[in-house]
């Protein structure tokens, strides 16, 4: 990997099945070198399952897989030192795995932002740790704000806090991607 890889924070935001996933793998094999994938999914039904089998099966036999629901800072310490990419796929679901035990419905305002403020704390120290690395880190993220409004007060936060996470890893990113239909748009960075 080049020198001006290490260290390098990317964040590729995108909707469902925009590509964004796949074009991280792509610039993982660009760069070169051994890939980490670090995978933030956890599976509860069968229709979970068979999207995580799809994504094994389309990773490079090479790569190492790391499977790392909340702690991705503890993740990090784990990765070996020469490795040239990590890919964290995905945000948005490491933010259900933080948001759905402490939620609750019946919680003050000033639970929810007590929540949430964890949360971010949590996501600047991963961000910070990543750029310390001589690794590549490429995040992975849904852009949840595009649609429509959520019907449920849960859908309502959690949409709030992946909107103001991906506003957190965008300002620390070195590089910033938009995936549209398969293909990246340049939002901050890159050559």
């Amino acid at each position: 990997m080049k020198k001006a890889e290490e260290g390098k924070l990317v964040l590729i935001l995108g909707g469902a099945r925009s590509g964004k996933s796949r074009l991280a793998e792509e610039m993982a094999l660009s760069s070169g070198g051994k890939t980490v994938y670090l995978a933030t999914a956890t599976v509860h039904d069968e229709e979970m399952a068979h999207r995580v089998e799809l994504h094994k099966k389309r990773r490079p036999s090479d790569w190492t897989t790391l499977e790392e629901d909340c702690n991705l800072s503890g993740a990090l310490d784990k990765i070996a030192p020469k490795t040239a990419t990590v890919i964290v796929d995905c945000l948005t679901l490491w933010l259900t795995n933080m948001l759905l035990p402490y939620y609750s419905e019946e919680a003050t305002a000033l639970e929810l932002e007590s929540v949430e403020q964890e949360i971010s704390m949590a996501l600047d120290r991963f961000c910070r740790e990543a750029k310390e690395k001589l690794s590549k880190t490429i995040i992975v993220a849904n852009e949840v704000g595009c649609g429509i409004v959520p019907e449920s007060p849960l859908g309502r936060f959690f949409r709030d806090v992946a909107g103001r996470a991906n506003q957190l890893v965008a300002k620390e990113a070195d590089e910033v991607y938009f995936a549209v239909a398969g293909y990246l748009l340049r939002v901050k960075g890159g050559a």
